[in-house]
C-alpha cells in the first residue's frame, strides 16, 4: 500500500554525521531557492512501503543513470524523482527522459546534483535548436532548447513560487501574478559580457620566487564550464549584441598576440556604447592614417554596427577599457557611465519596463463620492532609492513634479547628476543626493515631499533590502512603492515585511516589532535575460486604505516581562530618536 511521505524537511532518511557542520545558506541564493523547490516536491511525493524505509541506496558518484524530468526548478534546472530522491539536472525539460551523471549527494535534504549527459527521449517542450554550439557545456544559458512562450510561462511560475516560499504572506494577501513581459530581443541582447582566462600553471609560484611568468600556450578564453570552476574556450556568444560579439573576437585576438605581457589571468570587459547622429550627418567620414574611420569616436568602420532609429542613426561600438565612458540611449534619454560600472544589460526591454512603471506607479484615478467627477492621483513626487547613475529617476522624471535620487555611492551620484544635465533636467525638479544607508530618508529636503504625495522606487542589489532600510521606509510611509528587483526571492521577503511587518532588535538588543503598512497592488515579471533562468520582478504596493488595520506605531517589546510599549508616529516625517539612535 502506498503511503504519503512523513515530511520532515527531507531529513528522516539519513543519519546525520555528527562531525558534519550545518551549512549556512544565504538568503535568496540559488541554493536556498533550489532547496525550497526540492522540499516542495518531496512533500508532494507518495512513496511505496519499501521506499519509505529509513535506508536507501544511492547511485555511486560519477555513475550514470536515466531520469524522467518532472518539472523545472526556479533556478532553471530540471527536477527528477527516483526512489524518494530528487535529482537536479541542468539543460532539461519537463517530460524529458535523460541520461545524467551524478556528482554530489546532499543526503540530509534528499537531493542529488547531476550533470546532463544526453537526451534519451525528448519532451514535447524540447522544440528549439540551440543557437550556441556550447549549450549544455557553458554555464551561461539554460533554456535555448525551449520555445520562448514556454520560458515566459515558467518565469511567471518563478515569481509565484517566490511569494509562496519566501514572503511569509497568506494567499489572500498576494494578488495573481501577471504574465511575464518578454524581451523584444531573445538573442543578441546583452550589451555587456566579461569573458576571462586563467593564469598559467605554476604562475603564482614563479611570481613569488621572482621568476618571469611564462605561458606554454594561449589559455582558454571564455566562461565557466557548467558545474566546474574551469574556464572553457568560447569564440562567440549569441546572446551578446553584434557590437559586443565583434569586440569579443577582437579581444581574443589581442590576448593571443599579447599573452606574454600578462603575469596572471584576467577578466575582459566587453561593453557596448552608442553614438547617436542626425541622419544628415550620418555619411560624414574622415581619414585617419589611411583607414576609413567614422566621425565621432574614431573607430574603424568594420567595428561599427549601425541602426536606423527615426531621425537618428545609432552607431554601436564595443568598449574594453573599464575607465572609458559608455553611452546608452533608452527612449530619448541618454545615460553616460564608466564602462566598468553597473548598467542594465538588455536595452531592448528597458522602454517596456519604464512604460509599465509609468502606467502603474500612480494611484488610479477615483470617482469623487460628492459627485464632482473623477479625481486624479495626488502623487506628485518620486524618491528613487538605490538610484545608481539615475536611470529610473531620469526616465520617470516627466511623470512627477519633483524627483530625487538617493544612493550611498558618491561615484554613482556624480554620474547621475551628469546624466541629469545631459538630459536637460532642471535642478529644481530633479536632484541627487549621496546619503548614509543607515539614515537614508533623513537626507530628503524638508518640504515638498509629503509622504501622502510621494512614491518611492527601490531597485536594490540581489541581496535585497536590509531590515534597517525597510524600517526607515515604513517610518517614512510613502503613499506608494514600486519595488524593482533582480532577485524575486529577496523581493518577496522584503515585500512580506512591508505588508506584515518585521521583527527586529533595537540598539540594546530588545525585540522591536515594526508593523506593516502596505498591500500588494500588482506583481509581474520581466524577462531581461532570455534563454536563462533569470527573471526580474516589479511589485507595486499601495498604503492600506483608510478604515483598514493600518498600524501607526512601532511596537517595543520588553524581553524580560513580555509587555509592549509603543513609539507613536509623529506624522511630520521625522522618525523618533528611538528608531535611529
Amino acid at each position: 500500500m502506498a503511503q504519503k511521505r512523513p515530511f520532515n524537511e527531507g531529513k528522516r532518511h539519513f543519519k546525520k554525521n555528527k562531525k558534519q557542520k550545518a551549512s549556512q545558506v544565504a538568503e535568496g541564493s540559488n541554493e536556498e531557492v533550489l532547496l525550497a523547490d526540492v522540499r516542495r516536491l518531496l512533500k508532494q511525493t507518495t512513496l511505496t512501503d519499501d521506499e519509505a524505509k529509513d535506508e536507501k541506496q544511492l547511485p555511486e558518484q560519477h555513475s550514470e543513470l536515466d531520469l524522467d524530468i518532472h518539472s523545472l526548478s526556479s533556478t532553471g534546472d530540471g527536477l527528477a524523482l527516483r526512489d524518494g530522491q530528487v535529482y537536479v539536472v541542468p539543460f532539461a525539460a519537463p517530460g524529458d527522459t535523460i541520461t545524467a551523471k551524478v556528482y554530489r549527494h546532499v543526503q540530509e535534504e534528499s537531493y542529488s546534483l547531476a550533470d546532463f549527459v544526453s537526451v534519451k527521449k525528448p519532451s514535447p517542450h524540447r522544440t528549439e535548436t540551440p543557437r550556441c554550439p556550447y549549450f549544455t557545456q557553458c554555464s551561461g544559458c539554460q533554456f535555448q532548447h525551449l520555445p520562448y512562450d514556454y520560458q515566459l510561462a515558467h518565469k511567471k511560475s518563478i515569481v509565484e513560487k517566490a511569494y509562496i516560499n519566501f514572503s511569509g504572506l497568506s494567499v489572500d494577501k498576494v494578488p495573481a501574478v501577471g504574465d511575464t513581459i518578454g524581451s523584444p530581443l531573445q538573442y543578441g541582447y546583452r550589451t555587456k559580457l566579461t569573458p576571462h582566462f586563467d593564469g598559467p600553471p605554476g604562475g603564482r609560484r614563479d611570481k613569488r620566487q621572482g621568476k618571469k611568468v611564462t605561458w606554454e600556450d594561449v589559455p582558454p578564453i571564455g566562461f565557466m564550464l557548467k558545474g566546474t570552476r574551469k574556464t572553457m574556450d568560447i569564440e562567440e556568444c549569441p546572446i551578446g549584441t553584434e557590437s559586443v560579439q565583434k569586440g569579443m573576437k577582437r579581444e581574443r585576438e589581442r590576448v593571443r598576440r599579447d599573452i606574454d605581457q600578462y603575469q596572471r589571468g584576467a577578466t575582459l570587459l566587453l561593453r557596448e556604447s552608442t553614438e547617436r547622429i542626425k541622419k544628415e550627418r550620418a555619411g560624414e567620414v574622415k581619414q585617419d592614417n589611411g583607414a576609413n574611420v567614422l566621425s565621432g569616436n574614431g573607430e574603424s568602420a568594420e567595428d561599427v554596427v549601425t541602426e536606423d532609429v527615426g531621425e537618428y542613426e545609432r552607431r554601436k561600438t564595443c568598449i574594453t577599457d573599464q575607465k572609458a565612458t559608455s553611452t546608452e540611449y533608452v527612449d530619448d534619454f541618454r545615460f553616460d557611465n564608466p564602462a566598468g560600472a553597473f548598467f542594465q544589460n538588455n536595452n531592448s526591454i528597458l522602454p517596456l519596463v519604464t512604460q509599465y512603471i509609468r502606467d502603474n506607479i500612480l494611484a488610479p484615478p477615483h470617482v469623487d463620492t460628492n459627485g464632482n467627477g473623477t479625481i486624479k492621483s495626488r502623487i506628485k513626487n518620486m524618491i528613487d532609492a538605490y538610484c545608481g547613475s539615475g536611470f529610473f529617476t531620469i526616465a520617470l522624471s516627466q511623470t512627477f513634479s519633483r524627483s530625487i535620487g538617493i544612493d550611498i555611492a558618491a561615484q554613482s551620484i556624480t554620474s547621475a547628476r551628469q546624466n541629469a544635465m545631459l538630459n536637460n533636467l532642471p535642478d529644481d525638479s530633479t536632484q541627487f543626493i549621496a546619503a548614509d544607508a543607515n539614515n537614508l530618508f533623513s537626507a530628503i529636503p524638508e518640504g515638498g515631499f509629503a509622504p501622502e504625495e510621494t512614491v518611492v522606487v527601490i531597485d536594490p542589489p540581489r541581496k535585497g533590502c536590509d531590515q534597517g532600510f525597510i524600517q526607515q521606509l515604513l517610518w517614512y510611509a510613502p503613499e506608494r512603492i514600486c519595488y524593482v528587483s533582480c532577485n524575486v526571492h529577496t523581493q518577496a521577503r522584503d515585500v512580506g515585511w512591508l505588508v506584515d511587518g518585521l521583527d527586529m532588535a533595537d540598539d540594546e538588543g530588545l525585540p522591536l516589532k515594526v508593523k506593516g503598512l502596505y498591500e500588494i497592488e500588482s506583481l509581474r515579471g520581466f524577462d531581461f535575460f532570455p534563454q536563462t533562468g533569470h527573471v526580474e520582478g516589479v511589485a507595486i504596493l499601495r498604503k492600506k486604505k483608510a478604515g483598514a488595520e493600518v498600524p501607526e506605531a512601532v511596537e517595543q517589546i520588553d524581553a524580560l516581562n513580555g509587555s509592549a510599549s509603543t513609539v507613536e508616529a509623529s506624522g511630520d516625517g521625522e522618525a523618533p530618536a528611538e528608531l535611529f539612535r
